[in-house]
């Protein structure tokens, strides 16, 4: 179908876009994710996304922010949509608004864990969860050209709106239900990101003696050697400071990971682990059930069936934590990477969340996590190597190459059950990852080691 000349956004990008990998549209400012790019994602969310409510847009602090949620109000405007801008927030706070003010849906731009140099869009339904499938068809059928584009009949118009991140604020603050953190020593790594709107103000106002790392929003230094990615300037400030708890951030607040006063890692698994023998023990877990990816730890797995627990494992991914959850109607669930999803307080991924509920549960017992992790399980030893390989075809169809796939079947026969090879293509990055963990640490090293290495002399091959 001809396309008409006058029609504000021109023509359609054409096959080959950008498309949803497993959260939201990711790449590189420029070349993969552009103005052009959001100007019509805008467009087309403002076509898909249902009429007669407004459109929110949050960002996190990269420097292509503005000029990407620019081009996406122009979107949203053309198609006849009212835009609120919250500004810099976390990712969750975009879903809360939209469930608190009654919106159509709503856009976060931001590139997560990715360096200063990528950014993303994601995509929010009239519900606060991710975009449906087949709401990203529609958009992704517009973006390549294949619906026909509407004729211009209004503009619409955008209105500031950061009074809504005040709310999320407060929402956080309230999650405690009551509990204090009066005297408790706290270091935030807030990664120079989307945490940094209301990270500290939320931990103060809960009573804690609070430390920041890493506090100015900044667009040219989120993530680097910073927050969940790199977590050595936390345990060093933990461990300078005496603190009983530190919180690392990604770059758009929706992950987090902690370290105890002993400088030990404390990942999504434990966390999950933690809060979820809680609501155990307080009889608020539906059929004591945990919804992990496959890239949850064996040990964490045995465990929590030890204790009565059920898990069940899921795709690597958030929407499918989220949709396993309401399928099995769990209260709690998430990702190693410290993605935790609970269903009491809306199912959205959110770092500050997380972390206020480890914090006032753990303090509200007298515990620190140093103490609790005692107590914990204990992990297989587990290794991840990623691998670049730019052919995104190759990394996506990996099972047809045949020498990866017997030293794949090798690993697996000399483990005789006391471990596991996971290999899978990243969503957002072009990295094949390849996981092994077993109960002996050799076995997951030389393996990790020899599947990495046929990973890169076979997929990047000439």
């Amino acid at each position: 179908m001809s396309q008409p000349t006058s029609h504000p956004l021109g023509h359609p990008l054409g096959e080959g876009i950008a498309g949803f990998g497993t959260d939201g549209i990711r790449g590189q400012v420029g070349s993969q994710v552009t103005p052009a790019l959001a100007l019509q994602v805008g467009f087309w969310c403002g076509q898909v996304l249902p009429a007669g409510a407004p459109i929110l847009i949050g960002r996190d602090s990269r420097s292509s922010g503005p000029m990407l949620a620019a081009a996406l109000t122009a979107g949203l405007t053309a198609a006849g949509r009212e835009v609120w801008h919250l500004g810099i927030c976390p990712t969750p706070a975009v879903p809360g608004a939209i469930r608190s003010a009654g919106a159509a849906g709503g856009l976060m731009v931001s590139a997560s864990h990715n360096p200063p140099g990528d950014n993303g869009i994601k995509v929010f339904g009239p519900s606060g969860a991710k975009l449906s499938a087949e709401l990203q068809q529609a958009i992704e059928a517009g973006l390549a050209g294949r619906s026909p584009l509407p004729e211009f009949c209004s503009s619409g118009r955008s209105v500031e709106r950061p009074d809504l991140v005040a709310y999320y604020r407060q929402a956080l603050v309230a999650s405690a239900e009551g509990r204090s953190l009066a005297g408790c020593r706290i270091v935030l790594d807030l990664c120079h990101g989307s945490a940094t709107a209301c990270g500290e103000a939320v931990f103060r106002a809960l009573g804690a003696e609070v430390t920041v790392l890493h506090g100015e929003p900044d667009g040219e230094r989120i993530n680097v050697t910073c927050g969940s990615t790199h977590l050595e300037p936390l345990r060093q400030a933990v461990l300078a400071c005496g603190a009983e708890i530190g919180f690392a951030f990604d770059g758009d607040a929706d992950r987090m990971l902690a370290v105890d006063g002993r400088g030990r890692v404390v990942d999504g698994d434990q966390i999950l682990y933690l809060w979820g023998s809680a609501l155990m023990e307080a009889g608020s877990l539906p059929d004591h059930r945990i919804v992990a990816t496959v890239m949850s730890n064996l040990g964490f797995e045995r465990a929590w069936q030890q204790r009565g627990g059920v898990l069940e494992r899921t795709p690597v991914g958030d929407q499918h934590v989220h949709r396993a959850m309401e399928e099995f109607g769990a209260g709690l669930g998430g990702e190693q990477s410290g993605h935790i999803l609970s269903a009491r307080h809306g199912m959205s991924g959110d770092g500050l969340l997380t972390a206020v509920q480890v914090a006032t549960l753990l303090h509200g017992q007298g515990l620190s996590l140093a103490e609790w992790l005692d107590g914990s399980f204990r992990p297989y030893p587990q290794q991840l190597v990623n691998v670049r390989v730019p052919d995104h075809e190759r990394r996506r169809h990996w099972r047809q190459c045949a020498p990866l796939c017997r030293e794949l079947e090798r690993a697996e026969a000399e483990m005789h059950g006391q471990g596991r090879v996971l290999v899978r293509a990243s969503g957002t990055e072009p990295l094949l990852r390849v996981m092994v963990e077993a109960a002996e640490p050799q076995l997951v090293q030389r393996w990790a080691s020899q599947l990495a290495a046929a990973a890169e002399l076979h997929l990047n091959a000439a």
